[in-house]
């Protein structure tokens, strides 16, 4: 690939603009979360047509304007087709997106964000634990990333010694060994419980997507 910018990255979220174009929102290891356009992307014989969707991962080149970029080629390596096939597990990867944008910002090094997300849709793909339990470790684990999550509660004693260990697996685990856990259904409870109130009371706006999920899931 040659010209423009090159970088890594996920897109977070597409919606149409105009006629054939789509608006993309990608996040990035090398410039965070960015908004691209990609022209024509919505024509059956467009080169960029799967590359702009939520969830394709890979390599894109884009050229840089005075407010947005425009995305000319990608190198797509994973569309975790399986993924899409679940209606619920779009629901779930829809929220991890959005939930992602929202503690990413453009021009800030991305890559810890960027390779949870991947974990975390290859962990509901996998589906080697239950969903909800990767929501919550994902919720965690974003949040610690994004600076705010309270690491005292793994030295609350008024919280349940068995959710405190598992907040202290999520917040310490390295990558590649966090979605390998198992717990108790009331241990779940627990730790959805705590999370829902830290999550409501550190950060200040609605999730669409997760209204969308509960609705669904009825969780």
């Amino acid at each position: 690939m040659n010209g423009g910018v090159e970088v890594r990255g996920m897109v977070l979220d597409a919606v149409p603009a105009g006629e054939y174009d789509r608006r993309v929102t990608i996040l990035t290891k090398e410039r965070g979360k960015i908004t691209a356009f990609a022209r024509r992307a919505r024509r059956q014989d467009s080169p960029l047509l799967a590359a702009a969707s939520p969830f394709a991962l890979g390599r894109f080149i884009l050229y840089e304007g005075r407010s947005a970029y425009t995305l000319v080629q990608a190198e797509i390596t994973e569309y975790f087709g399986q993924l899409r096939t679940d209606l619920v597990g779009v629901c779930y990867g829809a929220y991890f997106a959005e939930f992602a944008a929202y503690y990413s910002v453009e021009n800030q090094d991305a890559g810890e964000m960027l390779n949870l997300l991947y974990a975390s849709l290859r962990a509901l793909e996998k589906k080697a634990m239950p969903a909800v339990l990767v929501r919550y470790a994902f919720e965690i684990r974003a949040m610690v990333i994004g600076g705010e999550y309270p690491q005292d509660v793994i030295r609350d004693p008024s919280v349940d010694e068995s959710v405190r260990y598992t907040v202290r697996h999520i917040v310490r685990e390295p990558l590649r060994s966090l979605f390998a856990f198992t717990v108790s259904e009331e241990t779940v409870t627990g730790l959805a419980a705590l999370q829902d109130r830290i999550r409501g009371r550190l950060i200040d706006r609605r999730f669409r997507s997760l209204e969308i999920l509960e609705e669904m899931t009825g969780i």
